[in-house]
This record gives C-alpha cells, structure tokens and sequence, in this order.
C-alpha cells in the first residue's frame, strides 16, 4: 500500500529523484543499529568516558524517531505538533507528570528558531543516537560520585553539562562516518547490514520506459555509493522480462514456460538520469555547493563548476537543487522525491521547489500490525467513549451533582498505556494515546505519499490516481450523514440554491429585509438589483473554481451560467442587469 496525505497523479510525474541510504539501499534492523552504536560508544571510551560503557547493549525497543532531545536539562521528549510534552525521560527514568511539570511549566516546551536548545531526532540514523544519549545520562547521573544537578552531573572538581555530553556525542557520531571504520565495515558486509531487493532495477526502468527521468541525490561519498549501489543491482540478469516477471514473486500459469530473465546486465549508473553524490543536504535544496564532475575511476573531482547537460553513465559532486532543475528542466511539480529524512528530504525539497514527495517510512510495518494485531483495544477504548457519554446522557447545567467517573478514567489509561508499550518504550511513531506526535504533523504536512517502502509503487500503473481521503474534523467525524440537524444559530445560511434545471437560471436571488433575521433572507427576484449599471453581488460560480485536490488543475469546468441558457433568456439576463 501507498498512503495518500495529498492528491497525485502518477501519470503527471516526469521525473523520479531518489536518496540512497534508507531508501535505495535499507539497512537491516537492528543489525545496523548495533554497528553504528558499538563504533559510536568505542569512539566516547577512546575519547574518555568510562570504559562501563562498552558493557551497553542496544536495545531496539526504546528509542523510536521523532523525539527531541533538551541540551539543557538532558531530557528525550515525546511532544505533540504544538510542543505538548506526550513522554519525557531522564536516562532511562520516565518522569511522571508532576515531575515534568517541575521543569517544564504546563507541559510544554516551544522549538525556537534561533535557540539550539532543542536537537530533533529525526532520522533513522538517530535511532542509535537516541539510544546512546539515554545510556550515558543514566550511567552518569546513577554513578556513586555523582552529584546531580538540573543541567548537568558534577563529578569531583569536574561539571558535564548535558549540552557538552551531547556535542561529545554528535561529534562521534560524525567520526565514526567520516573517520571512522563504520562504511568500511558495512561495505565488507554487505549481505549482513544491506537489504537487497530484486525489484529495483525493474521499477526503476520501468519508469524510463513509461516517460520519465530518474535521478539519485545522495550525501555518501562516491566510494560508498558505487560501493552500495554496485551490490543492490549485482544480478546475472537485466532489469525486466517480457511477461512482467517479477523476481522474488510465484509466476502465475500464464508466465510458467515462457519466463525470460536473460536480458543483458546492465551497470547501476545505466539506470540513472542523473547521478549526484555528496550533495550536502538539507543545503542542497539552498543555495548548495558547486556541481563538479567526479572521475568514476578514481574517484577525484574535476577542477571548477559543471555547467553543462548531465550526461549518461557520469555522476557528479555537490550542486543544489536549482540547478539541478535547470540542467534538467524539470519544474516542481513534475518531480516526486523519494527519500527517508522528513526535514533534509521531504520538508525541504517541498518547501524550496514545490516538489511532490514521497516518504519512506518501515517503522509502518510495525504500526500497521499493532492496529490490526491489538484490535481488542482499539474496540474497548470506543466502548470506554460509549460508556462515558451514557454517564453524562440525561446530565445538563442544572445539575449540581457530579457524576463518579474515576474508574472509567483509570480504565481508559491502562488500556491506553498498554496499547503504546505494544508499540515500545516510547509507543507509537505516530502518536500518544489519541494524539498525534510531532511527527505525524510533519508527515501529514509535507509528505504527499508515504510507504514502508518506494517498491510499493510497482503494484500501481504510471496512470495511477493517488486521491488523498477525506480529512474529517470532530463535528464531522462524531456526527452521521443520517443525523436530522437544523440550524439554530442566528446566521443566516451562507448557501445559495443550486438549480439544476438550466431554464431557471437567469433568475437572481436577492437578500430582502426579514424582521426575523437581522441579516435578512433569500429571497428569489426577476431582476438583480444594479446601482449605476453594475451588480452588487457576485455570480453563483457555475464553474469549478475552487481547489478540491493537488491535482485537480486539469479538471473539466462545468459550462458556465449563460453558456447554458438559451439566447432569449441569458438577452433578458442582460437587460435586467443593465
């Protein structure tokens, strides 16, 4: 499945951008997860923190993506879209709501633009990151020697605030990427830490051939990425057959006997448009780098800025998204870009160009399998609801007493509590309870479609609509279509009669004084009232002219109003206006 949170039609895309490292190339959880965390803790014991920490052990059932970290007072934080704390801990101390009120007065604490105060934990590289931070705070603020103060630990003569604990952290983290033997490792390993799916190469030329342009922006190297890109398309074989074979996937009667899979193998980089490595992002969808051409043999730049057309089987360095654009001609919204980073891939790129984007998210797996899995739940929270609204049903504000709802309260969060914790430590991904996360909001927000992975596009055809849902509100949601509901409130209805009968449409319709209604009401006229031979109120539109979904541009309009009377009626229209 392919989730919809924005209209898209596929058959509009001419161009397909691609990231590498979590989306083209998934790493297998938690193998990588513990790589990354055993180089990043070896490389803080190098450094100087207590060699205690090597005895640490990943755990991938706390940290979840998404969280924000406080440098001050050394906090992870589970929040809501307006910076409601959902979920805080210290180590691995879940505070309760009176000690998160202590340090956060209402519970809640606000991003600032300028202020570094808050890290967010977005990406799925952090995952360890998350992880590691909770470990060091809990070890140094439970070691005997320990004095704890809020924001930081005092050991002897020295003080670590929780700012520099985190700067050790990060610069760590960045070490061991850079430095450190991290690629080196995942490289000599590649069947034990890299996902390789058979179906890549056939969607990706699948979309060559429907039309459109594929390009791959990364920020790895070009050693790593000739590297991981030379693993995912090692096949003995091309990209497709002519049956529509797919690997990996029992041929149906009709395929059996006439298979072929012995199209000639190509090289990843035939695969591609355009090739661009270490591209900086999030900078790259500013004001970037220069675009330099890299020698594919030993891996060394050429001098100065490219300016020409990309050319096959070439791959380049650096650049930025404007120009990336320009060299392509390709204009906002004929792009979808693919990528698993919501800020450096998703946010930005939508923010910075309009391009359409795609999101890849596997923790959806998981998420998916707890909805339908801990169904039960699901049911008793709605039958809690129920019960609820039969406490307060014959209730209005002329009782005094106050209904004993204690037991129902204590119901409703154990349940709710045991619903998260199927999800993990911190619960879902995508919300606490029946809130969404901070998370959610920037899915919802900036990702048009968002998938476990971008293969799901191969069960949809280049023509396909991808039509967003309806997005209820409360009243919406809470009241059914069969529901009798008459206005009470003292406006007047804004909605003009639609007649669909095209010989009734020269009449006007005029708001006539109505001693009921201070702003009068509707009434039908046979003329419309001009002051100086123009109107005083606009046309019913006849036309579609209101944006209904993303893609709607193209739509039929319907006729307009006088397009469809006949000459006599829409000349006494126009008499009576005049």
């Amino acid at each position: 499945r392919v989730f919809v949170n924005r209209s898209l039609r596929l058959d509009k895309i001419k161009y397909y951008g691609f990231d590498m490292d979590y989306t083209l190339a998934v790493y297998k959880s938690p193998e990588y997860e513990c790589l990354n965390f055993n180089q990043v803790v070896k490389r803080m014991v190098d450094i100087g923190y207590p060699e205690d920490l090597l005895k640490f052990e990943y755990d991938p059932s706390f940290p979840v993506r998404g969280l924000w970290f406080d440098r001050t007072f050394g906090n992870l934080l589970k929040v809501d879209p307006y910076g409601n704390i959902l979920v805080c801990v210290h180590g691995f101390h879940f505070m309760s709501a009176a000690e998160i009120s202590e340090l956060y007065p209402n519970k809640f604490i606000q991003a600032q633009p300028n202020d570094d105060r808050i890290y967010v934990l977005n990406t799925l590289f952090n995952l360890p990151e998350t992880y590691l931070l909770a470990c060091l705070i809990d070890y140094l603020t439970n070691s005997p020697e320990s004095v704890v103060e809020k924001t930081g630990v005092r050991i002897g003569d020295v003080f670590m605030s929780y700012i520099s604990i985190h700067n050790d952290v990060r610069a760590a983290i960045d070490w061991v990427h850079i430095k450190g033997s991290m690629k080196q490792e995942t490289v000599d390993n590649m069947d034990k830490y890299v996902v390789k799916e058979p179906k890549i190469p056939m969607l990706l030329h699948r979309m060559r051939e429907a039309g459109a342009k594929v390009f791959l922006v990364t920020n790895s190297d070009y050693w790593y990425t000739e590297k991981v890109m030379t693993y995912l398309f090692d096949y003995p074989h091309g990209p497709t057959d002519t049956n529509g074979y797919i690997p990996n996937k029992r041929p149906t009667i009709k395929q059996t006997g006439k298979m072929k899979d012995d199209s000639p193998w190509r090289p990843w980089k035939s695969y591609f448009d355009a090739i661009i490595v270490d591209a900086r992002k999030p900078l790259f969808f500013g004001e970037g780098t220069p675009l330099r051409k890299v020698d594919c043999e030993t891996g060394k730049l050429a001098l100065g800025s490219y300016i020409g057309r990309m050319q096959p089987n070439t791959v380049y360095c650096g650049g930025n998204s404007e120009l990336l654009s320009e060299i392509m001609g390709a204009k906002g919204k004929d792009v979808l870009y693919v990528g698993d980073h919501i800020f450096g891939d998703i946010l930005k790129s939508k923010k910075s160009h309009g391009w359409r984007t795609f999101l890849v998210v596997p923790e959806l797996a998981q998420e998916l399998h707890v909805w339908t899995d801990k169904q039960d739940l699901f049911s008793r929270l709605q039958n809690f609801d129920h019960l609820l609204a039969d406490v307060y049903r014959e209730l209005d504000s002329r009782h005094k007493e106050i209904p004993d709802i204690s037991s129902l309260q204590k119901a409703i969060k154990e349940v709710t509590h045991e619903m998260d914790m199927s999800y993990g430590m911190m619960g879902s991904l995508f919300r606490s309870g029946s809130r969404q996360t901070y998370f959610a909001n920037q899915v919802i927000r900036f990702a048009d479609l968002y998938a476990t992975s971008f293969i799901n596009l191969m069960y949809y055809p280049f023509s396909y609509f991808f039509r967003a849902p309806h997005v209820l509100m409360p009243h919406e949601s809470t009241v059914s279509h069969d529901t009798k509901f008459e206005p009470e409130s003292p406006m007047a209805t804004r909605a003009r009669p639609w007649e669909s009968n095209m010989a009734t449409r020269g009449r006007s319709w005029s708001v006539e004084p109505d001693i009921s209604s201070p702003r009068g009401r509707l009434t039908q006229a046979a003329t419309l009232p001009c002051v100086d031979g123009h109107k005083i109120r606009p046309m019913l539109p006849r036309q579609i002219t209101h944006t209904h979904d993303e893609d709607d541009d193209s739509e039929e309009s319907l006729p307009s109003e006088e397009d469809t009377m006949d000459p006599a009626s829409a000349e006494a229209t126009q008499v009576a206006e005049k």
